[in-house]
Order: structure tokens, then sequence, then C-alpha cells
């Protein structure tokens, strides 16, 4: 696709959207879906469920880089939740270790951390309203001939939800 070839078959989803979103993640943060999706591995298990990098910055000047030239390494800024942050600073040296590999040269010069949450927490629901009237007659009779109490609480208690009115 890249080349200007038409590609026959399947194209599989996580290509097409690659393609979208790197160039946007490339401008904004530096960074690419590659990363973003092998954080894990690189992360390794200590810190891959509270870290997730946000962004490279990358020298853009001689002025900036200090030097009359040549390449210089960037900057990956990590959220991080909580106190982990603490642990993440002493074990920075291997992670940028691991993710030079990762990049397969020297990409990454410095972590900067940055306290904050990583996952939104999930918002949960209420239970749903008691149902009054006929919509009650009516759950009742859809669940009637059930034997199981189990299964019967379990429907009663998804009828109630999908037959309650909600509040938008």
């Amino acid at each position: 696709m890249s080349e200007g070839k038409a590609r026959r078959g399947v194209v599989q989803i996580s290509e097409v959207a690659n393609g979208l979103i790197d160039p946007v993640l490339a401008k904004r943060a530096g960074i690419n879906t590659m990363l973003l999706g092998s954080w894990d591995e690189i992360a390794g298990q200590e810190f891959a469920d509270c870290t997730r990098p946000e962004k490279i910055a990358w020298p853009r000047r001689a002025s900036e880089i200090g030097a009359e030239g040549g390449y210089q390494p960037g900057v990956l800024t990590i959220a991080c939740e909580g106190a982990r942050a603490l642990f993440l600073t002493h074990a920075q040296g291997e992670l940028i270790q691991r993710i030079n590999g990762f990049f397969g040269f020297h990409a990454i010069g410095q972590v900067r951390i940055v306290q904050k949450p990583v996952s939104a927490s999930p918002k949960r629901k209420g239970r749903p309203r008691a149902l009054a009237g006929e919509a009650a007659r009516r759950l009742e009779a859809m669940v009637e001939g059930i034997e199981s109490e189990a299964l019967k609480m379990a429907l009663t208690r998804l009828g109630t939800a999908v037959l309650s009115s909600r509040r938008r």
C-alpha cells in the first residue's frame, strides 16, 4: 500500500488504523503504535500495569543539542501511578536500555517520570430501579417457568436492568 501498489486480499484493521494513527502520534508525541503496543514487554511485569509512555521529546536544533550537529537521543516522558514512580526512578537505567533495544539504536537518553493516573477508573453504574406495574408483571411472567432459582434470579436482574427506565 505504501509503495503505490494495490494490495489484494484481506487487510487487517490494525494495519489501516496504524497507518492513520502513526503520523498523528509521531507529530504530536514523537512515538508510534509499535512502542505503545509493545510497552508491556518493554516495561516488564513490574511496571506494565502502572506506566504508559506519553511522548518523546527529540532535540530539534544544534543549539538545543549543545553541539555542532550530530545525533542526540530524546527524552521519554512516562506517566506512572502513585508511589510506583519512586521504584521506576530506581529502575530507569534498565528501562532506558530496554527501550533502546526495542528501537535498535540509542534513541532515548533520559526518562522523565510524571505522576498521574494511567488507566481511567471505570464508572460503576448503580443498580437499576425496581420494576413496578405492568413491567414487573411482564417480567414475572417471562421467568415463571424456570426451575433453577439461580438462573431465575439472574434473569430477573437482567430483565430489571433492561426494562427499567433510564435517566438521561
